[in-house]
């Protein structure tokens, strides 16, 4: 699981807009030229990726994205991956995929001191992993920088006096010491998932994620449009008892109620569509 940090009002790097982005670009091969460019979340999938292998599937993100909708599809991706490493951070997706400064320096600041965290080491090829996709926009005047080093800090066996590595009995050799009681029933261990069905199931995991998700959008976007076709209707209402507007209110109410086949228009006791839910 990864290691959560949280927002202060100053990091402790306390980085410039130029500097953070010499480091997004030194990590990721890419060519940010702006902070607000890191609004698609493409680079924020990679930095996942980067630090926790399989959680994110690359090939699902637009790193080339340059509509709102594809940003929005970005962000799902790594909100499921936060979920899947119980990552706390709220991500405020409006608020990002809108492209402006503050917001996305804030949450570059953030995910900074959240990589530095959980970042152990190790070679990893960004540019071959996204499949060589340009990220960025800002081409040759795009400020790099060099790569992280790691600095999660990884507890260290203990070693006793003379120097050698010292391993628990209980775990030598990956198997525990014999009990010298009765011995008890035991169980075949069960047969391990090859590496293909994991990364099956762990893609399979993140689908059903995005479409939640998806899903709950869908609803809130339902919902909102729902309450106001139900104001219009009240005010149409209205209309409808003054002789004078009345043929041109029913117009409206019949398009208002106006249903295709198949389709029957919930109820509740006074004959009128149920009101939304209030959330």
């Amino acid at each position: 699981m990864a290691v959560n940090v949280y927002n202060t009002s100053v990091t402790n790097e306390n980085l410039s807009r130029h500097e953070m982005l010499a480091w997004v670009n030194g990590n990721l091969q890419s060519q940010f030229g702006k902070i607000e460019e890191l609004g698609t979340g493409a680079a924020y999938c990679q930095f996942m990726d980067m630090l926790f292998p399989g959680t994110v599937p690359l090939k699902r993100v637009k790193f080339n994205s340059k509509l709102e909708h594809e940003y929005i599809t970005n962000f799902k991706i790594l909100q499921a991956a936060f979920k899947k490493m119980n990552v706390d951070q709220v991500i405020e997706v409006d608020k990002l995929t809108k492209q402006k400064f503050q917001d996305n320096f804030e949450f570059l600041q953030w995910f900074k001191k959240f990589f530095d965290a959980n970042y152990s080491g190790g070679d990893y090829d960004a540019f071959e992993a996204r499949g060589g996709a340009q990220m960025g926009q800002g081409g040759a005047r795009a400020p790099v920088g060099g790569r992280s080093t790691g600095g999660a800090v990884r507890p260290s066996p203990a070693k006793p006096q003379n120097g050698a590595t010292f391993k628990p009995p209980a775990a030598r050799n990956g198997v525990a010491p014999r009990p010298t009681g009765p011995k008890a029933p035991t169980r075949s261990p069960q047969k391990p998932l090859s590496n293909g069905s994991t990364a099956q199931i762990d893609d399979l995991t993140l689908q059903v994620e995005e479409m939640r998700l998806t899903v709950e959008g869908l609803e809130r976007e339902r919902d909102f449009y729902f309450g106001k076709l139900r104001d219009i209707e009240v005010i149409v209402g209205q209309f409808a008892e003054n002789d004078a507007d009345k043929d041109m209110a029913q117009k409206l109410l019949d398009i208002l109620y106006a249903t295709e086949d198949g389709f029957a228009i919930p109820e509740d006791e006074n004959g009128m569509p149920a009101p939304p839910e209030e959330f």
